[in-house]
């Protein structure tokens, strides 16, 4: 089975569109750590963080957040510098393309104003080192003139603090993951904070969800509010256009369905991944670039944007000659696991 390059969109990547950004987007979005769902750990230890800053009246201790895409990252740190009563600034590692790009954002920073930088992993290494002495020591390094003429000045800058998001908390070099004083891992979301995260939204945006419709959108939504809260304006759309007022589960089930994602969140992009290493390669191993090119994509897209997800779920395994569909794996696609194939997956 071959896939063509170019596809539409997928609702249930958790990689941000347009859409996600836009304003119904964001007004989806909590404003408190009492309002934000889910992450009880982390926002257990943000709270003593920034109840002891605001007792010292100093910034936030610079926070690093880690985690699969979706998850809120973002969000988080919008409601941390909402609790500090700061201003955010945000940027993104591509954006910042020389250390003059990274100065003009710092020497404009106000006494306690959080700085954001998503997708800090792709900072450039002259970049990243600038960042260093303003994290250390709220100061800027700067070179003044070329050659012999060229001299060093250091300039001061009010104490602020840097919020880093990352989807590759292993792409951060480790001189500037060790800069911060808080890291936390997001993790994906429970099935009843799922459900609830849906039912908030639901309230928002004045849809009525009726019967168990809140936790079909639930289970369907990869743990991932992003995604939930994307399906919910997809079935939203659908119930509009057929002119129901109340969406329950038989309405969630057909806009599913018409999107071809099945009861446990998969898509056929997923499906295809299953169905190419069960039925091609008789269950693995087999080699990511293999997979690439037998659906006519990337590796890089295959291991960033499709394979966690079916890792996670527990429906693939990486092993040092390649990838295996798991048992789960064969049941999802109603196939018969080969004798020998369970000592084969775990001997590897």
């Amino acid at each position: 089975m071959v896939l063509e390059r170019s596809r539409p969109p997928r609702p249930v990547s958790p990689a941000p569109t347009a859409q996600d950004t836009s304003s119904v987007d964001t007004s989806l979005r909590p404003k408190t750590l009492a309002e934000y769902v889910g992450q009880s750990k982390v926002k257990g230890h943000l709270l003593m963080h920034i109840q002891a800053a605001k007792a010292r009246k100093e910034p936030l201790g610079h926070t690093l957040l880690y985690g699969p895409p979706g998850l809120g990252k973002t969000t988080l740190a919008q409601i941390l510098a909402r609790e500090m009563g700061s201003q955010i600034r945000v940027t993104s590692g591509p954006a910042l393309e020389k250390p003059g790009d990274l100065a003009s954002l710092l020497t404009n920073l106000q006494e306690g104003d959080v700085f954001f930088i998503d997708e800090i992993h792709r900072l450039r290494p002259v970049v990243e080192e600038m960042l260093y002495a303003a994290m250390e020591d709220y100061a800027l390094d700067l070179v003044i003139g070329k050659g012999p003429t060229a001299r060093s000045m250091r300039l001061r800058l009010k104490p602020f603090t840097l919020i880093g998001a990352t989807t590759k908390v292993g792409g951060v070099s480790a001189p500037l993951r060790d800069r911060f004083l808080q890291q936390f891992k997001l993790q994906f979301y429970e099935p009843a904070e799922m459900q609830q995260i849906v039912e908030r939204s639901a309230r928002l945006l004045s849809v009525d969800l009726g019967g168990r419709a809140a936790h079909r959108l639930a289970r369907s939504s990869r743990f991932t509010p992003r995604i939930a809260n994307r399906l919910l304006r997809s079935v939203r759309d659908f119930s509009q256009v057929r002119g129901s007022t109340t969406i329950d589960e038989a309405a969630v089930d057909d806009m599913l369905h018409a999107l071809d994602i099945d009861a446990d969140g998969l898509d056929g992009v997923d499906r295809a991944i299953l169905q190419t290493i069960i039925d091609t390669f008789g269950g693995g191993p087999v080699g990511l670039s293999t997979i690439a090119a037998v659906l006519a994509d990337e590796e890089e897209t295959i291991e960033d944007v499709y394979e966690p997800y079916l890792l996670q779920q527990g429906y693939l395994q990486r092993t040092p000659k390649g990838r295996m569909a798991t048992k789960r794996a064969y049941e999802k696609m109603g196939r018969e696991m080969p004798a020998g194939a369970q000592a084969t997956l775990f001997g590897s």
